[in-house]
């Protein structure tokens, strides 16, 4: 795409806080955008609609990601926790616990169980979501 061609197609302006992180769903025109003020906000870009509004971290949320398959997504925080979310029951599902500082970064894996997630704590964890228990953490990179 040419940068003459390029375009803005929708613009949402926060009035509250500050995003911090943000995510496609992978079949539907919503985003999901985590804010400074510890919520996260569940938006139809299309429309340019609030769908709805999770939380329960306790501090800024850095970090958001849908589940490819699942009506899931994950988020992490400042509260230094993971937590696995279902949009259809609009309830956090569980709380996955063991980053000793801020979480900066969730994703899940594209076809196994799996919730990758980087800190300020220096760590990679590799959650199975399924069982909610670490599977691995690399002990250097």
């Amino acid at each position: 795409m040419s940068s003459s061609s390029s375009q803005m197609l929708t613009k949402f302006e926060s009035k509250s806080s500050r995003a911090k992180g943000i995510a496609f769903h992978p079949k539907r025109p919503w985003i999901l955008v985590s804010l400074h003020s510890s919520t996260i906000q569940l938006w139809d870009y299309r429309m340019g609609t609030l769908i709805d509004r999770f939380e329960e971290h306790d501090g800024p949320v850095r970090a958001v990601d849908f589940h490819k398959t699942q009506p899931l997504f994950a988020s992490g925080g400042d509260d230094y926790k993971i937590k696995v979310w279902s949009y259809q029951s609009r309830r956090c599902l569980f709380t996955l616990n063991g980053h000793l500082d801020y979480v900066r970064t969730v994703f899940f894996h594209n076809e196994l169980p799996w919730i990758v997630s980087c800190s300020d704590d220096q760590t990679i964890r590799i959650w199975n979501w399924q069982n909610r228990s670490l599977s691995t953490s690399p002990t250097s990179f």
